[in-house]
Formats: structure tokens, sequence, C-alpha cells
């Protein structure tokens, strides 16, 4: 079993989750929709908010190889299309899916990271972002997010995720 990328309606997401859910559960079929924490500032005032990570994209772990249920996904209500290449549905690669799942290993909500500086490296003491270190890019104090570079389907994709800067303890 692999997982692949189905193309949804705008804001649908959680939709097609909870429908495949329910009509495929018989069918070993996994759904996930990555999400992520972050902090916003409007008029003076922090607000938390759950943002998708790939709006328009639901994650599926299944057997794509059998067509009965490549036909089923794709005739789904709400699914515009299955990733593929040619006629042929495309697998997201286990080393860009490790990542994926690494960040939502505590479920689909990518929450907080506690990182420090280390000279000019960035580590993280706690968090998602815990062993992940290579994909971060810069961290921004003032907004309390990291910017980092997520690969799927051989495209980079850069997110923020939500993270507090902590002194490190010695």
């Amino acid at each position: 079993m692999q997982w692949y990328a189905l193309f949804v309606e705008a804001n649908q997401e959680e939709n097609l989750q909870k429908f495949i859910r329910i009509v495929y559960s018989d069918d070993c079929i996994r759904t996930l929709v990555p999400k992520r924490r972050l902090i916003e500032r409007r008029q003076g005032k922090n607000y938390e908010r759950i943002l998708k990570v790939f709006p328009g994209y639901v994650l599926v772990n299944t057997d794509m190889d059998n067509l009965a249920v490549y036909y089923r996904l794709k005739e789904s209500p709400r699914v515009l299309s299955v990733l593929k290449t040619d006629s042929f549905p495309t697998p997201i690669s286990e080393d860009e899916m490790d990542i994926i799942l690494a960040l939502t290993r505590y479920g689909e909500i990518i929450d907080f990271s506690e990182l420090y500086k280390e000279g000019e490296k960035i580590r993280v003491k706690k968090g998602p972002l815990e062993g992940l270190e290579g994909i971060i890019l810069k961290y921004d104090n003032r907004k309390k997010r990291v910017k980092v570079v997520i690969k799927i389907l051989n495209h980079e994709k850069k997110v923020d995720l939500g993270a507090h800067m902590i002194t490190r303890e010695f």
C-alpha cells in the first residue's frame, strides 16, 4: 500500500475524509489531511488558527494497483482528480511521506515546536520538528513561525509552521 494525493473541491477535505471513512470502511483506505497550528496577529491581538498544509488535497494510503479502488475514489463526491502521471496514479515517494508522517505523528495537526539557537544553527528541543532540522529554512521571531520546505510529488512547497524560540538550558 502506498500514499496518493486526491485533488478535491476547495474546503471539502474534511468532508471527503469523513465520506471515505464511512463508505469505504471495509477497504483498507487511510486518509490524512495535514493541518498546522499558527498564531496570527490582528488588531494588536494574537489569535490561534488551524490551517491546512496542502489546501485542496487529501492524502490516501491504499492499494491503487486495484483499479476498482482507483475508480471508486475517483468517482467519489468532491474529488476532482487523482494525481497521476501518464494514465497511472502517482504514488508519493516514501522519503517525502516519511517527513509528512513525522510532522503529523501526534495527529493531523502539526503543533508548535520549541527551538533554540546553537551558533548559527537552529535546533529543536521538542515538538513535531524534532529530528527534522534539515527542512528548516528560517525562523521569524515576530510571527513565532518557522519556514520549512516540504517535498511532495517532486515539488517543493514552503510552509510556515508554529514555533517558539527558547533559551537553551545547560
